[in-house]
C-alpha cells in the first residue's frame, strides 16, 4: 500500500507557501502528500504581544501533532523554533535559504533614509526596534502584530508610513514588488535563521528523515543557520530579544591552493533598549564549516564580554 506523507503547517498564506516547497520536493520524488492545517496559540490570539504568549507560540502545536502522529512532518519558519531541542523530534532538513534580509514597505515608494523624522514605522520585533533606533533617523517605532497582509495594509491605509518585514516572506507570497527598499545587513542584521525553513520529523521515523535530508537539505544553509542559532542560544536571549545574526559560507584557498569552505558570522545585540537611546554591540568571526556551532558560541561569548549579559532571559518567539 502506498503511503501518504502528512505535512503539518499553520494555515497562513506564508506558512502554506513555505510548506509547498517541501511538499513539491516530495511529490517530485514520487511521494504522495497531504497538507494538514494545525492551529497554533499565535494564530488564535492575534492581539496579545507575542512576547507575552510564551515559548512555542507558533511551533508547540505543530510539534505536538508530530509527536501524537497526527502528521509525519512539521514545517516551520526556522527563526520561530525555540533553540532548545525537543525530545522525540529531529531536524530532518533545512532547505536552501531565501534572501534573509529585512525589507521596508513604505508610502510613496520611499526608502528608510527618505522617510522624514517623526514618520511612523511598524514592526513587532525588538531586534528591528533596536536597530532602527540606532540609525538615528528620528522615526517613531510602532509595535504591530498580524500576518503580512495585515501589516502592509497599515501602510496602504495611511495608518503607518512604513513597515519592516522579512524579505523572504514577501518573496514566497509573491509580493516582492511591494518592497520599497531591501535593507543592507550593515543597517539591520536579520533574525537568526531568518529566511530559512525547518522540516522536522519523529526521531524514530528514519525513512522520512533520510528522504527529507536527501532531497531537500542544503548543506550550506544548515551550516549558516547552525552558527546563527548557536549564537542566539549561547546568549540565552530567545527569538524576541534584540539580537541579529547573519552567517554565510565562503570559499577560500589553503596553503596548498585547495579550496576550503568557512562560515563567516556577524552578530549584533542591544545592551540597552528604551525610548531615548540604544547601545548596539557588534562582533564578527570566521571558522571552518564543520565548526559552525562552536563559531556561534564563540561570537556569543565575545558579545557577552562586550556587555550583552543584560539580554539573558527566558526564550521567546517573534514574528
Amino acid at each position: 500500500m502506498t503511503r501518504t506523507i502528512r505535512i503539518g503547517t499553520r494555515a497562513s498564506a506564508l506558512a502554506l507557501a513555505q510548506t509547498e516547497i517541501i511538499a513539491d520536493a516530495l511529490r517530485k520524488a514520487g511521494e504522495q502528500v497531504e497538507v494538514v492545517h494545525v492551529s497554533t496559540a499565535g494564530d488564535r490570539d492575534k492581539k496579545t504581544p507575542v512576547t507575552e504568549l510564551g515559548v512555542g507560540v507558533y511551533t508547540s502545536a505543530l510539534r505536538e501533532a508530530l509527536l501524537t502522529k497526527q502528521v509525519d512532518v512539521a514545517v516551520h519558519s526556522y527563526k520561530d523554533l525555540p533553540t532548545a531541542p525537543e525530545r522525540g523530534i529531529v531536524l530532518a532538513a533545512v532547505p536552501r535559504r531565501e534572501d534573509p534580509r529585512d525589507a521596508l514597505i513604505a508610502r510613496d515608494g520611499l526608502t528608510l533614509g527618505e522617510l522624514p523624522p517623526g514618520s511612523k514605522v511598524g514592526t513587532g520585533a525588538a531586534r528591528r526596534v533596536a536597530q532602527l533606533r540606532a540609525l538615528g533617523l528620528g522615526l517613531e517605532i510602532v509595535p504591530i502584530r498580524g500576518n503580512i497582509g495585515t501589516r502592509m495594509r497599515k501602510v496602504f491605509d495611511g495608518e503607518l508610513d512604513g513597515v519592516v518585514l522579512a524579505r523572504a516572506g514577501l518573496v514566497r507570497t509573491g509580493q516582492a514588488e511591494k518592497i520599497t527598499e531591501t535593507l543592507d545587513p550593515i543597517q539591520m542584521l536579520p533574525a537568526p535563521a531568518q529566511g530559512a525553513l525547518a522540516a522536522e520529523c519523529r526521531v524514530d521515523d528514519v525513512d522520512i528523515e533520510h528522504l527529507l535530508r536527501s532531497i531537500v537539505d542544503d548543506e550550506a544553509t544548515r551550516a549558516a543557520v547552525t552558527a546563527e542559532r548557536a549564537m542566539l542560544a549561547a546568549l540565552e536571549a530567545g527569538c524576541s530579544a534584540p539580537v541579529g545574526a547573519l552567517a554565510e559560507v565562503v570559499e577560500d584557498l589553503d596553503a596548498d591552493g585547495s579550496v576550503i569552505e568557512s562560515v563567516s558570522l556577524r552578530g549584533v545585540a542591544a545592551a540597552g533598549l528604551d525610548e531615548e537611546s540604544v547601545q548596539l554591540l557588534r562582533a564578527s568571526a570566521v571558522a571552518g564549516k564543520s565548526e559552525a556551532e562552536q563559531l556561534g558560541r564563540a561570537l556569543a561569548a565575545e558579545l557577552l564580554d562586550l556587555g550583552a549579559g543584560a539580554l539573558s532571559g527566558p526564550g521567546r518567539e517573534s514574528r
